[in-house]
């Protein structure tokens, strides 16, 4: 069991989204100094009033940190991760969005539980209406677990590799190997061991990256179905097969590149004659909007192939717009993928 001592620091990183981070920073704040010593929050230039908010609450706790651009999900974390390291040493350090929140009790089960032998824990993530959050699934790499590479292999598809309802709802623990920046529990030693997230990510792939690097390194990381986290992730409905803002898609394919290589090895480039076809048979679903999304994904799959992080974002905003549109709305804080 933790001793009463145990540190913990939970990390949030928010952009216009002020509704959201009320009700996270309230469920955190909510708990006592032994269960969370502080709340730091990363700022990523928000321009909804977030900033006068937070300079309102007086729980000594709260730690404000603002960045005058947006860094992305991936910035953001990375420089609230080195943050909180540098100002509290903390023995764990718990991630999550702005629409992200532990359930009430949760933080109590992770200090009563035994976490020793483990580097990082990640919570079951569901919806506020208690379906599994499918964007935060906790994954297997099926190019290092042939049960895995087998059941995706014959058609199972995310199935294949991702934690299923029975993970959910049982009381086991699981090995895994991706995990989202959505309720995990990071130790110190998780981060001595693998460093800081790759902030010129900007958004999308960082989690998963940073913890298949962990466990390339030699880190173990559990799920855990009795941390349970809320994910009010509302805003992408199943059925959508495009995103909403056109330049996150230059992100998510470059970045899922960047993933299957960490993930895949030398099997990365025979999976790619299946890949590639399929992500420019997106174009059908994106009616009005065809030529700059072939814009984006090509730019992409170049920058992806090469491994290139030094487009800015003022880059690819530029080239998702198009004559008819203005220039599209940041969101920028969002770390896990839409359905694109």
């Amino acid at each position: 069991m933790n001793p009463p001592s145990a540190s913990l620091v939970a990390v949030v990183v928010t952009h216009n989204r002020l509704a959201h981070l009320r009700r996270t920073l309230g469920r955190l704040l909510d708990s006592g100094p032994d269960m969370l010593t502080a709340v730091l929050v990363v700022d990523n230039a928000s321009s909804d009033g977030t900033g006068d908010w937070l300079a309102e609450p007086e729980d000594p706790r709260l730690e404000v940190v603002t960045s005058p651009r947006n860094l992305g999900g991936a910035g953001g974390f990375e420089l609230a991760m080195r943050e909180a390291v540098a100002r509290f040493d903390p023995d764990w350090i718990l991630l999550m969005d702005d629409d992200g929140r532990p359930e009430p009790g949760a933080l109590a089960v992770f200090h009563a539980g035994d976490r020793s032998g483990w580097d990082a824990w990640a919570a079951a993530v569901r919806h506020p209406d208690g379906r599994i959050c499918d964007i935060n699934r906790p994954s297997i790499n099926p190019f290092w677990n042939r049960a895995a590479f087998l059941r995706t292999l014959r058609g199972g598809g995310r199935e294949g590799f991702h934690l299923g309802p029975a993970d959910y709802e049982g009381t086991a623990l699981r090995a895994v190997d991706g995990v989202s920046f959505v309720g995990l529990f990071l130790s110190r030693a998780a981060v001595l061991r693998a460093g800081y997230p790759d902030g010129r990510l900007f958004v999308y792939g960082d989690d998963v990256l940073y913890t298949l690097h962990l466990r390339r390194l030699g880190g173990r990381i559990a799920f855990d179905p009795a941390l349970r986290f809320e994910h009010d992730f509302s805003t992408i409905q199943a059925h959508e097969r495009r995103f909403r803002l056109l330049w996150k898609s230059y992100y998510h394919h470059r970045n899922l590149l960047i993933v299957y290589r960490a993930a895949a090895g030398w099997l990365f480039w025979p999976a790619l004659l299946a890949v590639l076809p399929k992500w420019l048979l997106k174009i059908r679903h994106h009616g009005g909007e065809r030529r700059v999304f072939l814009r984006l994904i090509t730019r992409a799959i170049r920058d992806g192939l090469a491994q290139r992080l030094d487009a800015t974002h003022e880059e690819i905003l530029a080239l998702a717009r198009t004559g008819s549109e203005p220039g599209p709305v940041e969101e920028g804080s969002k770390s896990g993928p839409e359905k694109g």
